[in-house]
């Protein structure tokens, strides 16, 4: 929770008001908006995965990668390109597409 002292009280910000305040920044909503898009296709590979009852050393053996590298795709926590998706997309016979 951010804070404010002044000489007579200290303000306590709420997350709403900081977040609003801080999306009004250009940079901030790109990068917010970007980070959103990683962690939603994150989620979409693991949940594609695990529906099909694959293991992510069976998903990087089908696409020729390390097992580590599905793993940080999955955790959300790591970039990748375009390059590294569609090779998992292709283990699933789905397309990238911009929507």
């Amino acid at each position: 929770m951010k804070t404010k002292t002044t000489s007579k009280s200290v303000r306590e910000y709420s997350f709403e008001e900081v977040f609003k305040d801080s999306f009004k920044s250009k940079v901030f909503r790109k990068e917010y908006n970007e980070e959103v898009v990683r962690l939603k296709l994150a989620n979409q590979v693991r949940d594609m995965r695990m529906s099909k009852h694959l293991t992510q050393k069976k998903v990087a053996e089908r696409a020729d990668m390390p097992q580590s590298v599905v793993a940080r795709v999955e955790s959300g926590s790591h970039s990748f390109s375009l390059g590294t998706i569609n090779r998992i997309a292709q283990v699933f016979e789905k397309e990238l597409q911009l929507v």
